[in-house]
């Protein structure tokens, strides 16, 4: 647990800094924009005013006559008189020229009336908005000159950066992303843990009452009333078949919630595939009489890597399975292929099979298919659970699939020689 919450704080930590040294770059970007478009303004008009000069007998004053007064406010010192027409034209083709392509508006200032007269709105956009009256405040111990303003920098400015801003705002969603998949898996845990913990408290629960009625139901069995009465040792042995059968499936929970807790070692050798498949087989003719189970090999021996405990547990579990889901008497084929780079164990079954839809489900935990045989037999979805798990840590592959008239065989690949 203290491992997971370094590695959530590390992570989280490195988007965040990830996501604010983002928003530092955009701001400085902003900030290098804004400079770039005060150049290229200070630029175009230093050329609108040596346009004016020309043509009359002032000459260009050493001092710059472009003056910068706010963000978006400039002043332009012309010691001539000059005409509206002609600036605008040169303010059009010079800001053109330097790529200034956001709307302005420029004032003129008037010596006779001593107040700025304004000039126009030029609109870049070809959409001019309606006719506007924007004060421009005079300036002292100026004759002569223009002022301009861009009321549309600030949103220029942030067009320009577009790209800087969309990939903010993906850094902002992947953060929220990332929290919110921490939360879940948190939240995840949290119910595993509640869930792990209340099976092992009620199987364990089970197990005390459930040992008392065994050792109580063999003693009851061996009395000689009990013996002499058929039908009182025919219940005895009701009672202690299934007490026996609920101790098997406390078993399994315990055990799946074992191997969940802690990773199941296995014990891998050598083993001879055939004797463990008969003796499974007569087990299972032995818990269920009236079943066929036939066993076809193509080789003999046939060796595989295995652990001999876990082998026999799936062999079990998948010929049970194939018992209790038939409607009719059982009859089973467990074929044994060798084939070029691995062995196929196929168990086919002519039970009553499984819906093409759920078939990708049967291997999960406590996943059981509704229907009116599954009612019927007893079990918490794990049998199958198990198998694929065992399957999975012996890197064998086990698949399913429905037979062309009925049942259905699920089949496992296990490699030659694999290297464990």
């Amino acid at each position: 647990m203290n491992k997971l919450n370094s590695i959530i704080v590390l992570g989280l930590l490195a988007i965040v800094g990830i996501l604010i040294a983002q928003l530092l770059w955009t701001r400085q970007a902003f900030t290098l924009e804004e400079k770039k478009f005060s150049q290229k303004v200070h630029i175009a008009l230093l050329e609108v005013a040596k346009k004016l000069y020309e043509g009359t007998n002032h000459e260009l004053p050493a001092e710059n006559p472009v003056q910068k007064i706010s963000n978006d406010y400039y002043i332009v010192n012309i010691d001539n008189d000059f005409e509206p027409k002609i600036l605008e034209f040169y303010l059009k083709s010079e800001f053109e020229k330097i790529g200034v392509s956001t709307d302005y508006e420029y004032a003129m200032y008037n010596c006779q009336s001593d107040e700025m007269v304004y000039g126009n709105y030029v609109s870049m956009t070809q959409n001019p908005d309606a006719e506007r009256s924007v004060y421009f405040p005079k300036h002292k111990n100026l004759v002569y000159y223009f002022a301009i303003r861009f009321p549309n920098e600030t949103s220029f400015l942030f067009s320009s950066l577009k790209f800087w801003f969309v990939l903010s705002f993906a850094l902002v969603v992947i953060l929220l992303v990332y929290v919110y998949s921490i939360f879940t898996i948190l939240q995840q845990k949290k119910y595993s843990e509640l869930q792990r913990d209340f099976i092992n408290n009620m199987t364990h629960e089970f197990k005390t009452p459930l040992s008392s009625i065994l050792i109580a139901s063999n003693f009851l069995k061996q009395q000689p009333a009990i013996a002499a009465d058929e039908k009182l040792e025919k219940y005895t042995g009701i009672i202690i078949s299934q007490s026996n059968k609920l101790n098997q499936h406390i078993e399994t929970i315990l055990n799946s919630a074992k191997s969940d807790n802690s990773p199941l070692v296995l014990d891998l050798k050598p083993l001879s595939v055939l004797p463990v498949l008969n003796d499974v087989r007569e087990n299972i003719l032995l818990k269920y009489p009236n079943s066929q189970v036939k066993i076809v090999s193509d080789s003999e021996p046939v060796v595989i890597i295995a652990d001999a405990f876990h082998f026999t547990n799936i062999v079990y579990n998948l010929l049970d399975n194939a018992v209790k889901y038939c409607e009719r008497q059982p009859e089973i084929t467990l074929s044994v292929t060798t084939l070029e780079n691995q062995i196929r164990m196929d168990f086919s079954d002519n039970g009553i099979g499984i819906a093409a839809k759920k078939l990708p489900f049967i291997f999960d935990k406590f996943y059981r298919i509704p229907s009116t045989k599954s009612n019927e037999v007893n079990g918490f979805g794990l049998g199958l659970y198990y198998v694929k798990k065992i399957c999975t840590l012996h890197h064998w592959k086990i698949l399913a699939k429905n037979n062309t008239n009925d049942g259905l065989t699920v089949s496992i690949l296990i490699p030659k020689h694999h290297d464990h």
